[in-house]
């Protein structure tokens, strides 16, 4: 999607909307000041008219005090004016930017699997940043400051100048028409570029991003040089391109100088022979000056602003394409909440093809029983992993359905769906939090009582006791201050904490070494009792035990049953990968 200007107004608007009163009195502070700065130059006229008049100095100084404290007056007016606007702004700029920020982010979460998966979080992260502070923050204050206060400058000084001098009015017009016609034409060729420059900074921070979260990895294979000149590459790229539209910003300054160069020598040769002539008091050469000094203080930046505000444009581009962009994964229009009786899962004919050319499951047909343990085996790319991602709908289907307790998944919402399901990944993520809060994201309400319950059952209880602040312990980012085996006991016990009755875990023991395994079998087979459990193996002593085992290859299910079934089966894919490993984790079901 090719977001627009006006899509990116309309992002502004949303925002805006809810803080007008603000506004309001940013805009009017703004207003009454510039028209009090509009009047202070015609005391300036009479000023010097009086100072030209033919009397003694002791019948004009009581005239001049008099005009002296009428312009203090008009000072203070401008000076409390742009104070109220100064005070109003920080209260509007910083409501919209953080209410834009939450919008984004609110975006952003609604957007599925695939999205992430396919996007940096670093770039992501910048292009919020960029949308809140490089895009609205300049927009509104190019617009609120320089635009605003230029069209109250122009429009009083254009209404006094048509009653004090008709001519030098028509030449300001005239001359403001072919400025502003040029500086559009301008920023509006040189915005292309930006929308580039803006592009680079994504890819930048991207590579920065890709690359520091991948430290270690730089660090093992010893690939600083190599990382440093991937860098280096686009930064440089990233260099030329400011460069370019820098310069471009030089070139349209020099055409606004020149313009600014023929107004005011024009406008002082009128003055001059207006003055010869008669026609034109002091005071109102002096009245003149004063307005242009004025309007080449305010059109100076508008050139600039113009610019500016196209420039917030791009900035703000990326990150409203991905607010304009439909989610992939969204509920149905009349989806209800998932009603949970038994737990009954069933997969009706599901296809589903990552890419067009390879089909990962092909019209794949299975059923749960309510409290059964499902184990799933085969080859990397059988299909494995995506019968859990189409589950929780990370992915939709192609074709086919998904049941729960015979509710098309499809026609729920998702919300409803995911808590219904507790979820243990093969590399559990975890906040940069406290192990608290890790362990009390499955289950937002629970006490402090239930929280050190489950990590006690998932036997991690002694390990957080033991770092210096317990509980309250934050874990870095990712969980990278923890090992692979504290992270997977961490998530367990999320899992424990959340009790959902379906159970989906994804190779829950791969980061736990033979003592671990050993410490947390009775908490797996505690918190599998009464639910419906499907398990992704490759280590298939994790689901030895399980009722019954699913093998999958190229995207069909090729054998089922126990796992004493399958190594007596003749041929068997099972009873092969079986003899290629040994050992047995998962103890037998209750009975």
């Amino acid at each position: 999607m090719n977001a627009t200007p006006k899509d990116t107004l309309t992002i502004y608007w949303r925002s805006v909307r809810n803080h007008r009163l603000s506004l309001f009195f940013v805009m009017f502070g703004i207003t009454c000041g510039s028209t009090f700065s509009i009047i202070h130059p015609i005391f300036y006229k009479k000023f010097f008219d009086i100072l030209t008049e033919n009397q003694t100095p002791d019948i004009l100084y009581p005239k001049l005090i008099a005009l002296l404290l009428s312009m203090l007056a008009l000072s203070v007016g401008v000076w409390l004016f742009y104070r109220i606007a100064d005070f109003a702004n920080n209260a509007f700029q910083t409501s919209v930017k953080a209410d834009l920020k939450e919008h984004a982010f609110s975006a952003l979460l609604h957007h599925s699997y695939a999205f992430f998966a396919s996007s940096f979080a670093g770039a992501l992260v910048r292009r919020v940043h960029r949308l809140s502070s490089d895009g609205f923050e300049v927009f509104a204050d190019k617009m609120l400051w320089t635009l605003l206060p230029l069209i109250v400058h122009l429009t009083g000084i254009i209404i006094v100048l048509g009653f004090t001098a008709p001519i030098f009015a028509a030449a300001i017009i005239i001359w403001f028409i072919v400025f502003v016609t040029v500086q559009s034409a301008l920023s509006v060729w040189k915005i292309q570029f930006d929308i580039i420059r803006g592009k680079k900074d994504s890819e930048n921070s991207a590579v920065l991003s890709d690359a520091l979260s991948n430290h270690s990895t730089i660090q093992l294979f010893a690939r600083k040089k190599y990382e440093f000149k991937k860098f280096r590459d686009a930064n440089q790229d990233l260099r030329k391109t400011m460069l370019f539209t820098w310069n471009l910003g030089a070139l349209i300054d020099l055409v606004q100088g020149l313009l600014f160069l023929i107004i005011e020598y024009v406008v002082l040769y009128l003055a001059l022979n207006a003055w010869r002539d008669g026609t034109i008091s002091i005071g109102t050469f002096v009245l003149v000056q004063s307005y242009l000094i004025q309007i080449f203080s305010r059109l100076w930046d508008f050139g600039r602003a113009v610019r500016s505000v196209f420039s917030s444009f791009a900035d703000s581009k990326e990150m409203v394409e991905i607010m304009l962009l439909p989610t992939d994964i969204k509920d149905a229009p009349r989806a209800v909440p998932l009603s949970l009786s038994a737990g009954e899962i069933r997969l009706d004919r599901v296809s589903f093809s990552y890419q067009k050319t390879r089909r990962v499951l092909d019209k794949v047909s299975l059923t749960l029983a309510p409290g059964q343990r499902v184990g799933l085996v085969g080859p990397s790319g059988a299909g494995k992993s995506t019968i859990v991602k189409l589950l929780l709908r990370l992915h939709d289907v192609e074709s086919g359905h998904i049941l729960i307790d015979g509710q098309d998944i499809q026609k729920c919402t998702q919300e409803s769906l995911r808590e219904a399901i507790s979820f243990v990944p093969q590399e559990p993520i975890l906040f940069h939090r406290s192990l608290m809060e890790n362990i009390r994201y499955g289950l937002l309400t629970a006490s402090e009582e239930e929280v050190f319950q489950a990590a006690s059952f998932a036997h991690c209880d002694s390990f957080i006791r033991d770092l210096p602040d317990g509980y309250e312990t934050l874990v870095g980012e990712r969980g990278i201050k923890l090992s692979g085996g504290e992270r997977q006991r961490i998530a367990i016990a999320r899992a424990i904490l959340k009790d959902a009755p379906i159970l989906v875990l994804d190779e829950a023991t791969s980061s736990l070494d033979s003592e671990s395994e050993e410490l947390i079998k009775d908490a797996l087979l505690k918190l599998m009792k009464g639910k419906t459990v499907i398990a992704i193996a490759h280590r298939l002593s994790t689901i030895k035990q399980m009722d019954r085992i699913i093998v999958l290859a190229d995207g069909h299910i090729v054998e089922e049953g126990s796992h004493d079934t399958l190594l007596k089966k003749r041929g068997s894919v099972y009873a092969k990968l079986w003899r290629l490993q040994s050992g047995g984790f998962l103890p037998a079901k209750d009975s």
